[in-house]
């Protein structure tokens, strides 16, 4: 018999797909790794299990403790489900930009929801990041998981994610793109393949309303840069400690009406259905395109499912309000 032991040992190796009539401007060829079909539906699953498994060998997470996290939906995901598992219970903040359906699927894994208003600055009391915070100190036997400073976040990514990549393309990888949130995604990723291939191209994909681009460019984190935007999961109004500045070549600015409008691309165009900020890194692969020469390769990652925005980016009513269609 040929099973896994349990949904865990189902994280990772998660199919790499050639992208067609999306992206026929391009010289080069364009392969997106898909980490929907992870247990979870999302990248997050990875440095979820990994942050866990440290914080129960660090004795930081005990024998039915809790689990708090502030999250935008697909890190709670992969807590929820490494949670179930170990038995753990879970409580995730997030903010009220999120879609319904990731609050919905949360709490049918058995998580605790507590939605906080988004348009705070993130020093306010108010906000998703206080909020977890407090709650983990208030909670007995409880562990904050701060997957914005974790290390284990991106070194999840340094030891699946990235050799996966480079695995699976033969080496021959030249351009790596995705979305950046909390960091760990491009920063272990981007340090592994780097160390491989000094000479690859690591491109951040960051949303209008984020710190991200012109941090990086200037090393002023100015706060006039933040105002709400809708794309979720990427762009941050903080610097994560995970956001590894020296292994990202370019940061690319993508507004909220492209993320969405390619994000139904995928669909419509490729049969792939994607979440939001898979979108902005297919709209950022678009704007990058004279980067590219012939015959090399682009990789971009795709984030999550397209099952979290049912309501939001695949629903015409709401993109006729947001002026998107």
């Amino acid at each position: 018999m040929k099973y896994f032991k349990n949904i865990l040992e189902t994280i990772g190796n998660t199919p790499l797909i050639k992208l067609n009539k999306i992206v026929k401007s391009i010289n080069a060829d364009v392969y997106v790794k898909v980490e929907s079909f992870n247990p979870g539906n999302s990248v997050k699953d990875r440095m979820a299990l990994k942050m866990i498994e440290d914080a129960e060998k660090e004795n930081k997470l005990l024998p039915g403790g809790t689990i708090v996290e502030g999250t935008s939906g697909n890190t709670g995901m992969g807590l929820a489900l490494a949670a179930i598992v170990k038995g753990y219970k879970l409580i995730c903040v997030s903010n009220d930009k999120q879609s319904k359906e990731k609050f919905d699927v949360l709490r049918a894994m058995g998580a605790k929801v507590i939605v906080c208003p988004t348009n705070v600055e993130a020093s306010d009391p108010r906000s998703y990041y206080s909020v977890s915070r407090r709650i983990s100190e208030e909670t007995e036997n409880s562990w904050y998981v701060n997957q914005y400073d974790n290390p284990s976040n991106s070194i999840a990514h340094y030891e699946s994610t990235g050799p996966e990549i480079w695995k699976q393309t033969d080496g021959k990888i030249d351009h790596f793109v995705v979305g950046v949130g909390t960091g760990g995604t491009i920063s272990g990723v981007g340090k592994f393949l780097k160390e491989k291939k000094p000479n690859i191209k690591i491109w951040g994909i960051d949303t209008y309303g984020s710190v991200f681009k012109k941090y990086h460019e200037t090393g002023i984190f100015d706060e006039k840069e933040i105002y709400p935007y809708s794309t979720e999961g990427i762009g941050e109004d903080i610097l994560p400690k995970n956001v590894d500045f020296s292994v990202i070549d370019h940061f690319e600015k993508v507004t909220d009406k492209d993320a969405a409008l390619y994000t139904r691309k995928l669909a419509r165009e490729e049969g792939i259905f994607a979440g939001n900020s898979c979108g902005a890194a297919i709209a950022g692969v678009i704007q990058l395109k004279n980067n590219f020469k012939e015959n090399e390769v682009v990789v971009a990652l795709l984030h999550d499912s397209g099952s979290r925005y049912i309501g939001k980016i695949y629903n015409d009513e709401w993109m006729k309000e947001k002026g998107f269609i």
